[in-house]
């Protein structure tokens, strides 16, 4: 007898394949629905699979003859595979034909032997395959709380190369037949990883911070509110700086938050007035330079934001920049807006507009595209109150569908 599996989109579809390969005379066996195998079947349809069997054409009788067949009468007790049932039991109801009238007691004890193996052989079978369907139910509920949070991650904007970078970082864990609540937190614990420390503005090497970033992006305001946090609350010495006189509303507001901080405020107009305003002020203990917002594209603009930057960073100092971009641009512009400053030093990364939309997959995306430090969020237009350093483990409820 041959016994074949075959498997297909659909049910007509599989018995199409059993009929074209064993014929119209093939009996079906068992039709149940299956999976792809890897971590990778949570992202294809499942399969119908349909076991058909036929007999093997032959001159020969399937049965072979008694004395060369399954030893019915024997002195030793005889092991069976499931392959072999079918021919047993058609020996055992032609048992009166084969028995040893002179010896039956030996007779006896030999279809005994034989009954006992037969039974013990379903008996393993079935326990086999029942634990094969627990087992398989257990991976069905943990498959589908794997799908849970792919699309919950795709929901929440995370690329979908990131989202199934994770989900094949846990598929570890999964192997090792742990619990819904384990592959939860150990997603949790791998995301929270991802995102880092954020880094505060701080000194460093060189107390002079620029702030870049494109348009429109609520730069100038967030300046405002880091230069606030560090005059009331850290009671820092600090100093006001903008090289944006392209718009003119920008710089009078940040003159208006120095008047208030009773700090000093200076336009700069060329890299020469940086460099001495760098040496005036080398005695506070922060300078912060807004820049003037550019589109990527603009490589003029660009190229006139390095020569302010190179002015007044040696080659030996660590520039200390950071990169302000908003949470609601579109992911392919925010890879052509970090790409536009790889000619930088590392740059950390602060992300505005919070209270604009509730995706946030856009920071873990940057984060994994480039690395690089993180730092505040801001989540409104109050001045010093609606910002803060970046909070990963509320970022990552959020991403996984928690408040």
């Amino acid at each position: 007898m041959v016994i074949k599996k075959f498997q297909a989109a659909s049910e007509n579809e599989a018995m199409l394949q059993v009929k074209e390969e064993m014929g119209s005379d093939a009996v079906i066996m068992n039709i149940k629905k299956t999976k792809h195998k890897g971590v990778m079947k949570l992202f294809k349809p499942t399969l119908v699979e349909v076991t058909a069997a036929i007999e093997e054409a032959s001159d020969e009788p399937i049965i072979p003859k008694k004395k060369e067949s399954l030893n019915l009468v024997a002195d030793e007790p005889v092991k069976f595979t499931m392959e072999e049932i079918p021919q047993i039991m058609e020996e055992l109801e032609e048992k009166n034909d084969s028995f040893d009238y002179g010896n039956i007691s030996k007779n006896e004890t030999a279809i005994e032997e034989k009954l006992d193996n037969l039974q013990n052989l379903l008996e393993k079978q079935m326990g086999k395959e029942m634990e094969e369907v627990e087992e398989e139910d257990e991976n069905d509920e943990t498959m589908k709380f794997l799908q849970l949070i792919y699309n919950t991650l795709l929901d929440n904007e995370v690329n979908e190369k990131y989202a199934n970078q994770l989900i094949d970082e846990i598929s570890v864990a999964r192997k090792e037949n742990v619990s819904i609540d384990t592959l939860l937190a150990n997603i949790y614990q791998k995301m929270i990883l991802k995102f880092g420390e954020p880094v505060p503005v701080t000194k460093g090497n060189s107390n002079i911070v620029f702030f870049v970033g494109p348009t429109g992006v609520g730069k100038t305001t967030t300046v405002a509110k880091i230069a606030s946090k560090l005059k009331l609350e850290e009671k820092k010495n600090i100093v006001l700086l903008t090289t944006d006189t392209y718009r003119i509303a920008a710089t009078e507001q940040l003159h208006t938050y120095a008047e208030i901080l009773d700090v000093p405020f200076r336009v700069i107009y060329t890299p020469e007035e940086m460099k001495e305003a760098k040496e005036e002020f080398q005695d506070y203990d922060m300078i912060l330079v807004d820049t003037a917002g550019h589109s990527p594209s603009n490589q003029e603009q660009h190229n006139d934001l390095k020569r302010f930057i190179d002015s007044v960073d040696g080659e030996a100092e660590t520039k200390n920049l950071y990169l302000v971009v908003s949470v609601t641009t579109k992911y392919k512009d925010l890879l052509k807006i970090v790409d536009s400053y790889q000619d930088f030093q590392k740059v950390k990364i602060i992300f505005t507009k919070l209270d604009e939309t509730t995706t946030l997959g856009n920071i873990l995306n940057l984060r994994m595209y480039t690395n690089a430090d993180l730092s505040y969020v801001t989540c409104g237009q109050n001045v010093p109150d609606d910002i803060g350093l970046l909070d990963a483990q509320k970022i990552v409820r959020k991403l996984l569908g928690g408040h």
